[in-house]
């Protein structure tokens, strides 16, 4: 039920993504019964208005419209300023929700002080909807990759343990609001991709544990193939991930991981993508480059 003390505040970004919101919106109205909630939509700059759009069909869910798009975790930041629930949950508009497990997230964040935020289980919303994410595997410190556990699989009860994770899912997490009162809001230098890890990274720093939560699931349709050769994803993957090394190592890791990005990894995918005619792709990645290293502004933005 929704109220004006809420324990969950909904924070949704819509960009141009009017009808991927609105069943975001009824499948959360229609499904939740188990905690009191209030939704939350960030129109980031659409092209059209969205935010009244939504605010005329959906009269109790609070919008707001950027003036200018501010990215994954500007968007996400203006709706934690005006949230009012105890724990702020993060979920992407392309989600939609089949049965009510948010009463789960909770219980496991009060189970113990020291967790701060906690992700559902995450599965493909289309056939065979398998497993997205159950979790993360820790990254390597010099080349910063690690994997999503159970990316991929069906979703057969292999991945109904909870346990700690050394990052969340920007896709859908729950934040107690003292942990955010504590590290602070998302960062708004990566704009997109990286922010939540970075976030996480901050999280666990000041001493907070990090959940995965299978009682609740969260259908995302991102397919599994989706954005591998975006212009934009290759650009911000690059130019993020130098970032990331920059602001989370130190001492030798830091100088390695950065000399490693710069070097061998931009110079192998740049290249792959030049065999394969993607000469966009090749720039896309030397521009991430230049970007991370010099912290220039961001240059691809759609």
């Amino acid at each position: 039920m929704m109220t004006d003390r809420p324990q969950i505040s909904f924070i949704t970004i819509c960009y141009n993504g009017f009808n991927d919101t609105c069943e975001l919106i009824e499948s959360l109205e229609k499904n939740i019964h188990s905690v009191s909630y209030e939704i939350i939509v960030v129109d980031n700059a659409s092209r059209a208005d969205e935010a009244i759009a939504i605010s005329k069909c959906y009269p109790n869910v609070i919008t707001l419209r950027s003036k200018a798009n501010l990215g994954f975790s500007g968007g996400n930041n203006l709706g934690i300023r005006i949230a009012k629930g105890k724990y702020i949950f993060l979920i992407n508009n392309d989600t939609y929700i089949e049965t009510d497990g948010f009463h789960s997230l909770v219980e496991r964040l009060e189970s113990r002080p020291e967790i701060g935020a906690v992700s559902p289980k995450i599965r493909f919303a289309f056939p065979p909807q398998n497993i997205q994410f159950t979790g993360f595997t820790p990254l390597t410190p010099i080349t910063l990759r690690n994997s999503p556990i159970g990316f991929g699989h069906i979703d057969d009860g292999r991945f109904d343990t909870p346990h700690p994770s050394p990052y969340l899912h920007g896709a859908a997490m729950i934040i107690k609001r003292e942990v955010i009162e504590k590290v602070g809001l998302m960062p708004e230098i990566y704009f997109l991709y990286y922010e939540e890890m970075d976030w996480c990274t901050q999280m666990t720093n000041a001493g907070y544990e990090l959940w995965y939560e299978p009682r609740c699931t969260i259908f995302h349709k991102e397919s599994q193939s989706t954005g591998q050769l975006s212009k934009l994803r290759t650009y911000y993957m690059t130019r993020n991930r130098l970032l990331y090394a920059r602001r989370n190592r130190t001492g030798s890791h830091r100088l390695l991981s950065i000399l490693y990005q710069s070097t061998i990894a931009a110079g192998k995918n740049s290249l792959q993508f030049a065999l394969k005619g993607h000469f966009d792709l090749f720039f896309a990645v030397w521009k991430g480059i230049i970007g991370g290293v010099f912290l220039t502004p961001p240059t691809i933005t759609k």
